[in-house]
């Protein structure tokens, strides 16, 4: 088997599938384990036990596929076309979606790409091992991806690079083919720069790569279940679902790239809507506008107490005040918290 025609053969695939770049790596993460230990320690995982529960895994990615010897990351770039982020933020009245969830969700793209490059493999050297994962598994991504010399871990914990910034998503094969790797990424780029760090709404970062999930707006819209905390609400905004504040200030993210994938683009119009307009959806309107979408992972009842911090958050209007009343039955005790506080704000910036 000649490796390096292989390697260059996979790299030629991956673009066909869409792909914008490969790297292939060992299984030593270097000292990134002993960074997540020390993460998990600090609590910093806020109610995510899953990260806890399988963080050997993590560490040791021989151990979650056995007999692995490379893995492979493959990066595709997510960013909307001709999108303007901040004029969103900068209208009180819009919701703003992060960027990563406008169109289709991700793991129904990658996965099924990943799986056909792998069996392009399988084709060119029968009988070989491999599993395919895009965020799917106890998998240190950004870790893999750093080893296989695709950019850096900033500042703000995501992965950096100098040709593409850090809109993009990641994808790995787990394979037993003995394959040349990549020189890691060994090389800070951030330099002295703590964009991120300043400018996160709710001071999330306490300190450089050291992120305190339970304050994250991406973790409070998406992964948390229930109450949000009464001090975070009026820095979240109207970011309804994540947040991309420490993206959006690295200068390193001029150098992002547009999405080459339709199924990337936004749907319905998330890219800019109406508040009010979300958050009258019904259940059975929210399950049909987000199929096939990540904001799924949220729930209706997450919808609505995200959007209700919004709309507490928003410029004061009898339209916003109106609507607040008519959702405040028919839900639960949790969203009507939410849509209490909402209604007092309005009320009290109307009265000021």
């Amino acid at each position: 088997m000649n490796t390096e025609q292989l390697v260059a053969d996979i790299r030629s695939w991956a673009a066909e599938l869409g792909f914008d770049r490969i790297g292939i790596t060992d299984t030593d993460l270097g000292e990134h384990p002993k960074h997540l230990k020390r993460w998990l320690a600090a609590g910093h995982q806020a109610s995510m036990d899953w990260m806890d529960t399988h963080a050997d895994l993590r560490c040791e990615p021989e151990q979650l596929v056995p007999g692995t010897l490379r893995i492979l990351t493959a990066r595709m770039h997510y960013a909307p076309p001709d999108d303007d982020p901040l004029a969103v933020l900068k209208r009180g009245d819009l919701a703003y979606v992060s960027r990563y969830a406008l169109g289709r969700d991700y793991h129904k793209v990658i996965r099924p790409r990943l799986a056909r490059l792998a069996q392009r493999m399988d084709a060119a050297v029968a009988g070989f091992g491999y599993r395919a994962f895009t965020d799917s598994a106890p998998v240190l991504e950004k870790a893999i991806a750093a080893r296989a010399g695709l950019g850096w871990i900033g500042k703000n914990t995501l992965l950096l690079s100098r040709d593409a910034g850090s809109l993009f998503f990641l994808g790995e094969i787990f394979t037993d083919l003995p394959l040349p790797v990549d020189a890691p990424e060994t090389q800070d780029y951030c330099g002295s720069c703590s964009a991120c760090l300043d400018i996160c709404p709710t001071d999330a970062f306490v300190g450089p790569r050291q992120l305190d999930a339970g304050r994250c707006i991406s973790y409070l819209t998406i992964e948390h279940r229930g109450s949000i905390p009464e001090p975070l609400r009026a820095p979240m905004g109207n970011r309804v679902f994540g947040c991309d504040d420490c993206q959006l200030v690295c200068p390193w993210n001029k150098f992002a790239h547009s999405t080459r994938e339709d199924d990337f683009h936004p749907r319905h119009q998330l890219e800019a809507s109406d508040l009010v307009e979300l958050f009258l959806w019904s259940e059975d309107t929210f399950l049909e506008r987000t199929s096939g979408s990540a904001i799924r992972r949220t729930g209706y009842a997450g919808w609505l107490r995200n959007l209700a911090i919004a709309l507490g958050n928003a410029p004061p209007s009898p339209r916003i005040e109106a609507a607040l009343e008519a959702r405040r039955e028919g839900v639960d005790a949790m969203v009507r918290e939410h849509i209490d506080w909402a209604l007092e704000r309005q009320r009290a910036a109307a009265g000021s």
